[in-house]
């Protein structure tokens, strides 16, 4: 899947394709619609079984007679009934078709099961398909499979998808991800595959049954108009730092693309067990070095050599890699937009930020780990004062969704990273100020816009496990600055200019 570092974003799957089934805006209706697709093949085959025997209604009649005999006699006599009368039937279906031993065989069947024989009459004979039974799969009676209404959902859905999201995942093909650590991107490589399925039938529970683990659910999308506005920025006070300044790098025309995270899975290929967009640094991958990432070339402006990557957004509603193990199947959707800004501290002026510096922002395994490292913020263009921190949005036509990515901007004074890739620079407190002991560096904020399909039809990269949930949006950045454009940076915002 790798090769020099890089790997491609567009992986056609030969085989069959995830993409369509998985769409989260028609999964729990084709896991209805599976059922009833089923019991479609049952009847047919019950078609095809009686032309080949035009006397197969003579034989129903006489196992619903055994079946009232059963009801009104005790078993044991009922059974010895039941076989003479079966045995009556098939010497009369033996004359007409010459079929005695078949209907022999059906007789014995009919006394061993009793009660069995009709649940069978009820389902057709003869198919070669054996029939799943509803009780056995929770989602197949999902009361939203058939409700159009199912991608506005309403608040108190989001209890079942949580019980749905802690179940054991069943996609056969997850990677096992053992290092989840507090920043929550590292991961081991799984390469698990689906065997071979014995029959159409299986085939088709396995495709319902990978959709019901795979993610993300429709309650895991939003109206982006039943979202509060709220303030996402601190009031800047009179000693607070008003300025801002925008590296510009591009969307990544290039397509620079990888599975990689240098900061928290150095050295691993596949590290990250979700694909990253990268701008900037031309050289970023698993391998990065504070050297390698100095020599290498840059699509910022004003020689910022500094490396920004984020997962990337996939197209649910196209076929494109669907045979990626870790289960990120569609189209990569490219931002339409990338501004990364640079601002300033509610209540101080800034410092440079030390040349090397590496910051995470947001957890990949938030899902699992909890909200605690969580920094997701989620909107649409034009209602970006409404924020959603756990929920995709769904935009008004002509609307874009907006990813909003905060980093951390409050700096020990030391260190350019640590164990934990958090602990060396911090988010200022509710307020706006830097916690005692810390001191402002420029505040790095992505901000990404995209053009999705409509409906409930899009998802972010993710570790497995974490079923693509919308909370566990993440960025990481490392500076690569050279000093004197971080001191202009510092400058431009300590001044209150925009740059």
């Amino acid at each position: 899947m790798v090769a020099g570092g890089l790997v491609s974003a567009a992986v056609i799957g030969v085989g069959p394709a995830r993409a369509d089934h998985c769409d989260p805006a028609q999964a729990s209706q084709e896991q209805q619609q599976g059922q009833r697709n089923r019991n479609n093949n049952q009847n047919q085959n019950q078609d095809q079984d009686q032309q080949q025997d035009q006397d197969q209604q003579g034989q129903d009649q006489n196992q619903q007679d055994q079946n009232q005999n059963q009801d009104q006699n005790g078993q044991q006599q009922n059974n010895n009934q039941n076989q003479q009368d079966q045995n009556n039937n098939q010497q009369n279906n033996n004359q007409q078709n010459g079929q005695q031993q078949n209907n022999q065989q059906q007789g014995q069947q009919q006394d061993q099961n009793g009660d069995q024989q009709q649940n069978a009459d009820q389902q057709g004979q003869g198919g070669g398909r054996a029939v799943l039974d509803p009780a056995q799969n929770p989602d197949a009676q999902n009361p939203d499979a058939q409700n159009p209404d199912a991608q506005n959902p309403d608040p108190e859905q989001t209890a079942e998808t949580f019980g749905r999201r802690n179940r054991p995942t069943r996609n056969p093909g997850q990677g096992n991800n053992g290092n989840n650590g507090n920043n929550g991107n590292n991961g081991n490589n799984g390469n698990g595959s689906a065997s071979p399925s014995p029959s159409p039938t299986a085939s088709e529970e396995h495709n319902e049954n990978e959709c019901a683990d795979l993610g993300p659910f429709v309650e895991d999308f939003v109206d982006i108009r039943q979202v509060a506005p709220r303030q996402l920025d601190a009031r800047i006070g009179r000693g607070g730092s008003r300025g801002t300044f925008v590296s510009a790098c591009g969307t990544n025309r290039n397509g620079h693309n990888n599975p990689d995270n240098f900061i928290v899975a150095p050295g691993v290929s596949n590290g990250a067990h979700h694909l990253h967009d990268y701008v900037g640094n031309l050289s970023t991958d698993g391998f990065s070095t504070d050297e390698s990432l100095a020599a290498a070339g840059t699509t910022c402006r004003l020689g910022d050599k500094s490396t920004y990557f984020w997962p990337v957004l996939r197209d649910r509603k196209v076929d494109v890699n669907t045979q990626d193990a870790d289960g990120n199947v569609g189209q990569v959707l490219r931002a339409r937009s990338v501004t990364l800004q640079f601002r300033g501290n509610a209540s101080s002026q800034v410092v440079a930020m030390p040349r090397f510096l590496r910051l995470i922002t947001g957890d990949a395994k938030a899902a699992t780990n909890g909200a605690g490292n969580a920094r997701a913020a989620w909107s649409c263009t034009g209602f970006q004062n409404r924020i959603s921190p756990d929920k995709y949005p769904l935009c008004p036509r002509g609307s874009q969704v907006v990813r909003i990515l905060d980093f951390p901007s409050c700096w020990d004074g030391q260190n350019t990273d640590s164990a934990n890739h958090r602990t060396h620079v911090v988010f200022p407190g509710q307020g706006g100020a830097c916690p005692q002991g810390t001191k402002a560096v420029p505040a790095l904020r992505m901000t990404l816009t995209y053009t999705v399909p409509q409906g409930p039809s899009f998802a972010v990269d993710a570790f497995p496990e974490q079923k693509h949930n919308p909370i566990t949006d993440h960025a990481d950045f490392a500076n690569v600055m050279p000093d004197r454009l971080m001191q202009f940076v510092v400058s431009c915002i300590n001044r209150g200019r925009r740059c």
